[in-house]
């Protein structure tokens, strides 16, 4: 079995909610287990993080990057920098904002530099915009046109599930697409030295 990780802070529920879309989209990948974890619980089992094959890191952006709780699990990883505990380990990020830019590619930057400076594999967001296909706009996914990795939008005091119909697909296509990508690079690991491709 591949264990896969989702590994997020919410401060209101939203990102929370875009959690469990990413992880159900990374259930429907047969032979991955996906783990939903809050941030705030790994900073006191970083040990944990070595099991997993694949991390998904999930954050709200506040004033333009990392939740401050979210960045605490990150600074805690540092033991496991120096021991080089997750170094080849797929990685992967999302991130929500109430505004549509709201900065969220500096969310996502910070975490493409975390996962590369563990030595790990950045996964990013293949997925094609579809309002360019004739999706209307709030159904289409990747609507907010993002590719190093899933970003997602929702009103600043809205109710925590109330994201358009296009984000909460795109985050089980991103899920899917992060599960499928890890169950690959695992199986190519596996295959002896030598077997045909």
């Amino acid at each position: 079995m591949i264990h896969l990780a989702i590994i997020y802070h919410s401060g209101h529920g939203h990102t929370e909610h875009i959690a469990g879309h990413v992880a159900d989209g990374a259930r429907e990948v047969v032979g991955v287990e996906v783990h939903l974890i809050n941030a705030q619980d790994m900073t006191t089992r970083l040990n944990d993080l070595s099991g997993f094959d694949g991390i998904v890191l999930g954050s709200p952006t506040y004033l333009g990057g990392v939740s401050g709780p979210f960045k605490s699990f990150m600074d805690a990883t540092g033991k496991l920098w120096g021991q080089q505990a997750l170094k080849g380990k797929l990685a992967a990020g999302f991130t929500v904002s109430s505004l549509p830019a709201g900065d969220k590619q500096s969310t996502l930057m910070s975490m493409v530099v975390f996962a590369m400076q563990h030595g790990m594999l950045w996964v990013g967001n293949p997925i094609l915009p579809e309002q360019h296909r004739g999706v209307p706009y709030d159904d289409a996914a990747n609507r907010l046109g993002s590719w190093c990795g899933l970003m997602a939008q929702a009103g600043h005091s809205a109710p925590a599930d109330s994201f358009v119909p296009g984000d909460v697909k795109t985050a089980r296509m991103f899920g899917r697409h992060v599960a499928a990508t890890l169950q690959r690079v695992t199986h190519e690991a596996q295959r002896p030295v030598g077997a045909e491709c």
